[in-house]
């Protein structure tokens, strides 16, 4: 096994210097817009493993990158918590904003039943790509997650979460703590599934004061 992005990770000094990039599997690609089309809504493309597989591909047939990404959405842990994700044009991921009082009340016995199409996409890429590519999972970091939990959306400085995050200290705590178990347990489970590597995206950590980063992001 040659697999250079991740002989890199591992600190091997690897020529010429891998790549892969985000977002390689999209709409600028004409074979992923077509497979869009096919799967009908974006949750369908994300939880079927036939689409999912063909548009994690695409970008390895046509570019021949050095790591293939799962294509998935960092939204799909929630989804599980039954938060009724969903994709309007023009607005992005929707959530149903999650009050302080109905965090206790969340329920992840049926994670790994409803995102069992994910470990199949991920087990089927592994057989399906050229040996020497590297193979990556990724989850939403805790913070991220939470903070479209509980706006419901994005928001341009994730204002309502922080705000949750001082007024509700002892059910944030919580609801970090879970989302940090379940995230974990997720990518547990692609590695099972044949992930090589695993990243967490920590998209919305850039809004947070020293203290909240130190407490949220890295703690």
């Amino acid at each position: 096994m040659n697999r250079a992005v991740l002989r890199a990770l591992k600190g091997e000094s690897v020529s010429p210097v891998p790549i892969w990039m985000m977002r390689q599997a999209g709409r600028y690609l004409p074979e992923y817009r077509e497979t869009r089309s096919k799967a009908g809504s974006f949750l369908d493309l994300c939880y079927t493993p036939d689409f999912a597989v063909e548009v994690t591909l695409q970008p390895i047939r046509r570019f021949g990158f050095d790591a293939s990404i799962l294509f998935s959405d960092i939204l799909v842990i929630p989804d599980a918590l039954k938060r009724g994700l969903r994709f309007e044009e023009g607005r992005g991921p929707l959530l149903e904003p999650i009050a302080a009082d109905e965090i206790a009340s969340l329920d992840a016995s049926g994670m790994h039943a409803h995102l069992a199409p994910v470990y199949e996409t991920v087990s089927r890429l592994r057989a399906e790509l050229p040996d020497e590519t590297t193979l990556l999972g990724f989850c939403g970091a805790p913070w991220t997650v939470a903070t479209y939990m509980i706006a419901g959306h994005g928001t341009p400085d994730q204002a309502p979460a922080r705000l949750f995050s001082y007024r509700h200290t002892d059910e944030f705590a919580a609801l970090m703590a879970l989302l940090t178990d379940m995230s974990a347990d997720y990518l547990i489970r692609q590695i099972d599934a044949g992930a090589d590597a695993v990243q967490v995206f920590d998209s919305w950590s850039g809004v947070l004061d020293e203290a909240s980063f130190e407490a949220w992001c890295l703690e």
